[in-house]
Parts: structure tokens; sequence; C-alpha cells
């Protein structure tokens, strides 16, 4: 009789393996699906990728250091300008 139980809770134990495994098989391919339909959906709207959206990012950042810079820069000559003037005055 103990064989009789042991052998009832190790094909228990392997049911509850292969669910499990199934379980996870059954996760993976909803993953997989899930993904492939968002991928779908993002395809046939005007989305862009991370790698456009952080090269576009690095672009404006760039674009307003340089208009600082020529912000400063035009100060600064309006203000030599206005000197030279008033010496002229």
């Amino acid at each position: 009789m103990p064989q009789t139980r042991g052998q009832f809770f190790d094909d228990i134990s392997r049911l509850f393996s292969d669910a499990a495994g199934l379980a996870d098989s059954a996760r993976r391919e909803v993953e997989t699906m899930g993904k492939a339909q968002l991928e779908k959906l993002l395809s046939t709207m005007n989305v862009v990728s991370r790698e456009e959206f952080e090269a576009l990012r690095e672009m404006a950042i760039k674009a307003r250091d340089e208009n600082e810079k020529l912000l400063a820069r035009i100060a600064a000559l309006e203000a030599r300008n206005d000197s030279v003037n008033r010496g002229h005055d």
C-alpha cells in the first residue's frame, strides 16, 4: 500500500509539473501574439521609434544650445554697437 501512495504522489507531482510547463508555454504564446498585435497596431499609426525620438531629442538640445550662444553673441554685438554709436553722438 505505501508504494501505491508514493506512486500516486509521484503521478500528482508530474501532473502539476506538466500543467506548470503548459501554463508557461501558453503564457509565452499569449505574449508573442500580444506583441505581434501591438506591433501591427503601431505600424498603422504615425508613431516614431525610440531611436528616432532620441535622435530628434539630441538635435533639439543641440539647436537650443546653438540658439543660446547666438543670442548671447547678438546681445554682445548690439551692446558694442550701442557703445560705438554713443561715442559718435
